[in-house]
């Protein structure tokens, strides 16, 4: 088993435990194996589950994923009584008092959670490296990034410690570690996955959680089993057509695809990415589909704005709770952390609200783009993941950060134009999920390319709300007809 193990999708090993070909035990012992392995080279797992798992495993499990090993986002996704860093070292130590209703859900589905992964402080970057945990490496490359947030949970499952792990996706953090590590990426819409108990909805909404996987069936399977509102749920929508298992391997029909390859902050795209996207044109054209050059009349820098204004007031109001969780201060969080939550301490409640309700635009031109197109095609990312080390700060602008911070100068840094410049650096690598993110609406990042450097291209697909259903269909029938699961990590 352990020398098969990292060939099989989460579904597979469920049929060889159900029909007993294998134990839950010795499956989960596989995953320790490779585990102990590969995770010295990535440095992807970080709290270890460990006595839980194999207590688990050997007593009676039930469900449509039951004995197959799992991996939690160490953010959110509480365990009771078993440490949520948020990857940061003032949470090292903090347990939650419950646990969380997807962690519930995943547990009744018959995963078997040995750890959790790892994620930048406060899963706030784009690139999973952090004081508490070190970096985490991509599994194709070791010395770039496997992106992030859920850089931890796309390596574990890139390297084959785990068939599928839990991911977020607050402003790309499910698609754009999907695209840099070879892997299939859904992030459902707002209102499908409840976060409770512990919120309501993740950053006015925008951040939805679901898992990462090497195939569309895993992705959907998972979805069934996690999908629907929980008690208390403030945003619910209607429930899918059918099971989301069963859209896989049913024809999406002949579908209308606008595609762009153009940043929306007009900042450079790798050839090699927009290459994916007009191969990808191709293959639909292939498939009978129509596909046709369009966009949606959206703004990309407002649209930029308004993300980086929810993003600093959203870390702001995290840093307060975490010091009034653990009576931590503020100087022992990151350095960016500290600037991120200075601006958004900066911002004014009505400027933050004006920003919030720009949003309403967006998702109206969005809509109105969705009458033409049932898909929109873009790039996952702009830029092949960075090198590790590479996205850290300059001497010179850590300096000039520990002086604003230190005068407080938040405000005359905000007043100077900087959030354009921001956007223009923090997201020029990565400027395409947020619209997604900002607009609620279900998109995935689906493995079909590879750079000149033989490293995975992800591009993406944006529905209308309501289109996970729809989103599965056409992945499943790109599956098929450019079958990634061959194509393995080298480690």
């Amino acid at each position: 088993m352990l020398k098969e193990y990292p060939q099989y999708d989460a579904t597979g090993l469920a049929a060889l435990i159900a029909r007993r070909e294998v134990s839950a035990a010795e499956v989960l012992e596989a995953a320790l194996a490779r585990l102990e392995a590969v995770n010295p080279k990535i440095n992807a797992f970080c709290t270890p589950m460990i006595d839980a798992a194999q207590a688990r495993a050997a007593g009676p499990l039930d469900g449509p994923f039951a004995g197959v090993p799992f991996l939690l986002k160490d953010i959110a996704q509480h365990v009771k009584g078993v440490p949520t860093s948020a990857g940061s070292r003032v949470l090292k130590d903090w347990c939650p008092e419950v646990t969380s209703e997807i962690v519930l859900r995943f547990e009744r589905a018959g995963l078997v959670s040995f750890g959790k992964t790892t994620l930048p402080e406060l899963a706030l970057k784009g690139c999973t490296e952090s004081r508490l945990w070190g970096p985490t490496r991509n599994p194709w490359n070791l010395e770039r990034t496997p992106g992030g947030s859920s850089g931890g949970a796309a390596a574990a499952v890139a390297a084959g410690i785990v068939p599928a792990a839990s991911a977020s996706d607050g402003g790309g953090s499910i698609r754009i570690p999907a695209s840099y590590c070879g892997l299939f990426g859904l992030r459902p819409g707002r209102g499908r996955v409840p976060p409770g108990p512990t919120h309501d909805e993740f950053w006015e909404g925008a951040s939805s959680e679901h898992v990462l996987t090497r195939t569309v069936r895993d992705s959907a399977g998972l979805l069934d089993a996690i999908h629907g509102a929980d008690l208390g749920s403030p945003f619910r929508i209607a429930p899918p057509e059918r099971p989301y298992a069963e859209e896989v391997g049913r024809d999406p029909g002949r579908l209308r695809i606008g595609f762009s390859t153009a940043s929306p902050i007009n900042q450079p795209v790798d050839p090699d990415y927009i290459r994916a996207v007009h191969d990808t044109a191709k293959l639909l054209e292939s498939l009978g589909h129509q596909v046709e050059e369009a966009r949606p009349a959206i703004d990309g820098m407002a649209l930029a704005r308004c993300y980086l204004t929810m993003y600093y007031g959203q870390t702001a109001a995290a840093v307060d709770h975490a010091c009034a969780l653990t009576g931590a201060r503020e100087i022992d969080f990151e350095l960016e952390t500290r600037a991120l939550a200075l601006f958004g301490r900066s911002l004014t409640a009505g400027e933050y609200v004006a920003r919030r309700q720009e949003w309403n635009g967006f998702m109206r031109a969005l809509g109105a783009f969705h009458q033409r197109f049932d898909l929109y095609l873009i790039p996952s990312a702009a830029q092949a993941p960075a090198a590790i080390g590479s996205q850290e700060l300059p001497m010179a602008e850590q300096l000039a950060m520990r002086a604003v911070l230190r005068l407080g100068l938040g405000r005359q840094v905000l007043n100077s134009g900087v959030i354009d410049r921001i956007a223009a650096k923090s997201l020029g690598r990565v400027p395409f999920t947020q619209l997604s993110n900002l607009t609620f609406t279900p998109s995935m990042s689906v493995p079909l390319h590879v750079d000149r450097d033989g490293l995975p291209i992800g591009v993406q697909f944006v529905a209308a709300s309501g289109g996970e259903g729809l989103l599965i269909r056409l992945a499943a029938q790109l599956e098929v007809a450019a079958p990634w699961a061959g194509r393995r990590a080298p480690i």
